[in-house]
């Protein structure tokens, strides 16, 4: 058994559990990274709308949204290498069955400070499905360049030791430290040493919390497509129709592709149990996805059949007709949230202190660009 002193131990490396250990290597501690997949950022970090969040998106939350007003700039600062702030995005209210009306969007538009400029016409789009159009200011980053560039800074920096295939296997409460065994392939069991614990996995949440003895969070999960769309006409521009059963279309970064997404379709699964319980998981002969231990389901031969063609038909009564679109290919990941969250459509941020000592922080993330809500932990 090879064993290792961390000053921290960070458990999943999606873009939250990246930016955790730049961030605490960067203050000199000495970290670790354990990720179950061979590579970093290949689930949920990767499979997203790739929306940079201005605080539109959230009318029914004014927390979530003046979260990701909060953090926009010094995200887009600090990722500008990634972020795509070029485009033209649209907001749009469906004239049918929206939980908002254009009166309301625009008064929390004002509350929040950020553009809403209406748009009276437009050649693009059929204004007899739309109650209300929006000229807005929202960035796209771009996941797969995002990624590239924090495997680069995890795996190059001094102070952060990444594992990947790595299991976690047994968890001891030591008084003062955590003692966690992990199977790895090049040590076969490695033993960890550490005063703190994070465990930013998303989807796993409540597999890790529950390895430390410590509670579930009350979460569901959907297993959840992303399909990618291409339109000479539209261009690479975005449109969000909302708030309610509607969808959006958006560039996916600097790829040259348009993201689609749609409440309706976009989740084709959902858990209500505490682990992610789908019935496509049969680990009786493929160990690589299991309640406890989610897997990567974009390459997975028992993925959902894609919806996309529906997403795009509940899309295109927007545009006018001379807008067309052909779908690519889609990506599917399982997407977790907090029951609290069917109430107001939020996505906060919460950073749950779950263990005193040795300390144990549970994080669990909405938006992308609240990965510095991490620096509160000190």
């Amino acid at each position: 058994m090879n064993r290792k002193q961390f000053d921290f131990v960070v458990i999943g490396g999606g873009i939250f559990g990246c930016y955790a250990a730049i961030y605490l290597a960067g203050r000199g501690a000495k970290v670790a990274i354990l990720e179950k997949e061979s590579r970093l950022f290949q689930k949920a970090s990767l499979v997203n709308q790739a929306r940079l969040h201005s605080g539109y998106h959230y009318p029914r939350s004014i927390a979530t949204a003046a979260m990701s007003d909060e953090h926009k700039a010094r995200f887009t600062s600090e990722h500008s290498a990634f972020v795509n702030h070029t485009f033209e995005k649209f907001y749009a209210i469906d004239r049918y069955g929206s939980f908002t009306d254009g009166q309301q969007f625009e008064r929390f538009c004002a509350y929040l400070n950020i553009r809403c400029d209406r748009i009276s016409e437009h050649s693009l789009f059929n204004f007899d499905r739309l109650e209300a159009l929006y000229l807005t200011e929202e960035h796209s980053f771009d996941p797969v360049l995002l990624g590239n560039f924090y495997r680069d800074q995890v795996e190059n920096h001094p102070g952060i030791e990444v594992y990947t295939n790595a299991r976690l296997q047994l968890v001891n409460n030591a008084g003062n430290q955590w003692n966690i065994q992990v199977s790895v392939p090049d040590f076969l069991i490695l033993d960890l040493e550490t005063p703190v614990a994070i465990n930013a996995t998303y989807a796993a949440t409540n597999a890790i919390n529950r390895l430390f003895g410590l509670r579930d969070l009350g979460l569901t999960h959907e297993i959840s497509e992303i399909a990618f769309i291409h339109s000479q006409e539209f261009g690479l521009r975005g449109l969000t129709v909302m708030d309610g059963p509607f969808g959006s279309i958006m560039p996916y970064g600097l790829s040259g592709l348009l993201s689609l997404s749609s409440v309706a379709y976009t989740h084709h699964n959902i858990s209500f149990d505490a682990l992610p319980t789908f019935d496509c998981q049969q680990p009786w002969e493929d160990p690589s996805c299991t309640p406890d231990a989610p897997g990567i389901c974009t390459s997975c031969v028992r993925r959902p059949a894609s919806n996309a063609p529906k997403m795009l038909a509940q899309m295109q009564q927007y545009f006018s007709e001379q807008v067309k679109f052909s779908t690519l290919f889609s990506y599917f990941t399982i997407k977790s949230k907090l029951k609290s969250s069917y109430i107001d459509d939020g996505r906060p941020t919460e950073i749950s202190l779950l263990h005193e000592s040795p300390r144990f922080y549970c994080l669990f993330a909405g938006k992308i660009n609240s990965i510095y809500e991490i620096e509160k932990i000190g």
